[in-house]
């Protein structure tokens, strides 16, 4: 049966409390620092020989999409009723409106060391213990607009520019490329603004939501729902392009064996960005 995935902001209290207690039960049984893990394993850059497969790389919408599954199967073991429900940071752009509230998420990190005092996840609860991390600290923290140098949310300019792109990705499949709808999104740019789109947010939320443990903060799931949910409106949009690239690049390409072509297994599982471009039998974004 397909299920639903919907706005946070159209959430009922009772589907609230049951999202929030399946993540700090899955938190509890040790499942949840497990996907932290596997994030900071694969967070490889550019700079870094060897294969990118969830970053600076076509398949960072299927790695991202196979993730959520993953975590949406972890939550819908506890609790079947729950799905990961997106934020829109188009339309909810304050560090006081959903999903900031004491009932969802919380709220801002406090001055100085930014920790998060408020909501289910504070520290203080002692349901949120960061175990699995790349910098000392075990407690979530955040900074929501950063306090020091002001940043935007994306707006939903920034968002039609990236879905206008009728291509899906252009060599040479890193995070150089100013074309493609890949890297529109992914949000890899230089100059003055060098982050758009999905990395400006993890830059305005700021705290545990930078690098490789970004997974600590429960908003990273509402934030890559909501970046799934572009993808799946860009193929909607585009309907005879997909993913690129089709083939893999050829031996003596700087790329060489280290993309993931359309076809070719995507690590750590044992699927390929084509098995991942229609999931219409299983979810749908309301």
């Amino acid at each position: 049966m397909v299920y639903v995935r919907k706005n946070v902001s159209k959430l009922t209290r009772t589907e609230r409390r049951r999202f929030i207690e399946a993540l700090l039960e899955i938190k509890r049984r040790g499942v949840y620092d497990e996907f932290v893990r596997l994030h900071i394993a694969h967070f490889i850059g550019d700079g870094s020989r060897g294969l990118r497969a969830a970053h600076m790389a076509p398949s960072f919408l299927p790695w991202h999409r196979m993730f959520l599954l993953d975590l949406e199967e972890a939550l819908r073991r506890v609790d079947d009723s729950v799905t990961v429900p997106y934020w829109d940071w188009t339309k909810d752009r304050k560090a006081t409106a959903l999903p900031w509230t004491d009932d969802l998420l919380g709220g801002n990190g406090r001055p100085g060391d930014r920790r998060v005092m408020t909501g289910p996840f504070a520290h203080a609860t002692g349901n949120w213990t960061i175990r699995a991390n790349v910098t000392a600290g075990d407690f979530l923290t955040r900074d929501l607009g950063r306090s020091r140098s002001p940043l935007d949310l994306p707006t939903k300019a920034d968002l039609r520019q990236a879905l206008d792109d009728p291509v899906y990705d252009v060599a040479p499949w890193n995070s150089t490329v100013t074309k493609g709808f890949r890297n529109r999104l992914e949000g890899w740019s230089r100059g003055r603004d060098p982050w758009r789109n999905h990395n400006r947010v993890h830059r305005w939320v700021g705290g545990s939501m930078l690098g490789g443990a970004s997974v600590n903060d429960p908003v990273f799931w509402l934030h890559h729902a909501f970046v799934d949910m572009q993808w799946s409106r860009w193929q909607q949009r585009h309907r005879n392009h997909r993913y690129l690239p089709d083939k893999p690049p050829a031996q003596g390409s700087d790329q060489y064996r280290r993309i993931v072509a359309r076809h070719e297994r995507m690590p750590p599982w044992d699927m390929t960005p084509d098995d991942l471009e229609d999931v219409s039998q299983i979810y749908r974004y309301a």
